[in-house]
C-alpha cells in the first residue's frame, strides 16, 4: 500500500484534500490526522471491521480501547446508553479540548471499537482538522494515536510516517500539534468520577466544574496490572523508546551525580548513553548525547518537547537513556505517568 502524505493548512483548509480523507474514512479506511494532543489514526467508529483495522496497522491489544471522536454533543446522545449530568458540564467547560469521558454505550458502538468494554470512551477535539474530517466524513472517528502500539505517540507527521508508511491510505499532516499529550480520561460510569488517565485537563479543574470530588485511579502511577483496560493506555507498556529507559528522582545535585555516574558505567561496557535534561542541567552531564526537555518552569514545553525526544533517541542508536523527573505542579503527574510507562517502571530514587 502507497501511503499518501498531504500538507494541508489548519486555518485554510482545502475543501478537495479534506473530501479525500473523508472519502476514505466513510469508505472504512484509515486516516492519520493532527489533533491538539497528539496525531490520531481513525477509522468510522461504528464499523467493526474498520476498529479492526486500526488495531491490524499498529500491532495494538484487541482489549485496548479507542477513543470515539465527535464532533457535536449530539454525537454524544446518539451513542451513550445514557448521558451522565456531570457530561453536560464538562462539555460545556472543556469541549472541544483534550478531555475525554467514558460513559456506558448503546449498541450502535460495536465491541470492536470498546475493546470488549460495555463502556465508550468520547472526546471532541479542538484541531480544526479533526473537526472537518469528522463533519465531512458524516462518520464518528475512532482514533488511538498514529504510532506503532507501544512507540512515544506521534506530535509531527514524520513521526506518523515513520511508523505508518505502507500501513495505511493517507495521512493529513497539519503541522505540529499544540499540547503533545494525550488527553485526560475521566470514567463517568460509575458513582464518583475517577481520572483513568492523565493530561492536561487536571483533576481540580475538573472538580472545580462538577463541585464534587473526582477520584484517581491507583493505577496510574502503579505499575500495569492484569486487569482488563478501560481507558487507553492503562495496562501496556507505552510510549517506549528502543533505548532501555530509566527515570531518577530526587534532589538537583544529586540526580546529576547519580546520572553521571550510571552513564560513565554503560560506557566502560562499551555502550552509547542518552540523558533527559532540561534547561537548567544541561551543561551538566558527560552522556554520549544530551537532550533539554525545556525550562524546568515550562510545564507546557515539557509536555510538548517529551515524545518528540524519545523518538529522536531512536535515531541517535542510543543503549540506555538517562531521565530526570519532572513533577511539576500543574501536569506533572501527567507527565511522569507517560515516562513511567515508557521506562516500564524503571525508576532509581535518590
Amino acid at each position: 500500500m502507497q501511503t499518501k502524505l498531504i500538507q494541508i493548512d489548519s486555518a485554510n483548509i482545502d475543501r478537495n484534500d479534506i473530501k479525500e480523507a473523508a472519502d476514505l474514512i466513510a469508505a472504512g479506511e484509515l486516516v492519520a490526522f493532527p489533533t491538539e494532543t497528539v496525531y490520531g489514526l481513525g477509522a468510522d467508529a461504528l464499523s467493526p471491521e474498520a476498529s479492526k483495522k486500526i488495531y491490524a496497522a499498529k500491532g495494538r491489544p484487541s482489549d485496548n480501547p479507542l477513543i470515539v471522536h465527535i464532533a457535536r454533543f449530539e454525537d454524544l446522545e446518539r451513542i451513550a446508553r445514557e448521558v451522565p449530568p456531570q457530561a453536560r458540564k464538562l462539555a460545556d467547560a472543556f469541549w472541544p479540548g483534550p478531555l475525554t469521558m467514558i460513559v456506558w454505550k448503546n449498541d450502535k458502538v460495536p465491541y470492536e471499537t470498546t475493546g470488549g468494554m460495555d463502556t465508550v470512551a468520547v472526546r471532541m477535539p479542538n484541531h480544526p482538522v479533526a473537526l472537518r474530517l469528522i463533519e465531512e466524513s458524516g462518520c464518528l472517528i475512532a482514533a488511538p494515536s498514529a504510532n506503532t502500539s507501544g512507540k512515544p505517540s506521534p506530535t509531527e507527521a514524520s513521526h506518523v510516517a515513520l511508523d505508518m508508511d505502507g500501513r495505511i491510505p493517507m495521512i493529513l499532516d497539519g503541522g505540529a500539534v499544540g499540547i503533545g499529550i494525550e488527553s485526560t480520561i475521566i470514567d463517568l460510569s460509575e458513582k464518583t468520577p475517577m481520572i483513568l488517565r492523565p493530561g492536561y485537563i487536571t483533576k481540580e479543574m475538573l472538580e472545580d466544574v462538577l463541585g464534587e470530588e473526582v477520584c484517581i485511579d491507583p493505577g496510574i502511577i502503579a505499575s500495569d496490572s492484569m486487569k482488563k483496560p478501560k481507558a487507553p493506555g492503562m495496562k501496556y507498556k507505552h510510549y517506549a523508546p528502543k533505548a532501555d529507559l530509566v527515570l531518577v528522582c530526587g534532589e538537583t545535585d544529586r540526580v546529576v551525580a547519580e546520572i553521571n555516574r550510571l552513564t560513565a558505567q554503560k560506557q566502560r561496557e562499551g555502550l552509547r548513553v542518552g540523558v533527559i535534561a532540561t534547561d537548567e542541567t544541561l551543561g551538566r552531564y558527560r552522556a554520549d548525547s544530551v537532550m533539554s526537555i525545556g525550562a524546568r518552569e515550562d510545564e507546557d514545553a515539557i509536555a510538548r518537547h517529551l515524545y518528540k525526544i524519545l523518538r529522536e533517541f531512536d535515531d541517535l542508536n542510543v543503549d540506555a537513556i538517562y531521565s530526570e523527573s519532572f513533577a511539576t505542579p500543574r501536569i506533572g503527574q501527567a507527565i511522569m505517568n507517560r515516562l513511567l510507562k515508557a521506562a516500564g517502571h524503571q525508576v532509581i530514587q535518590i
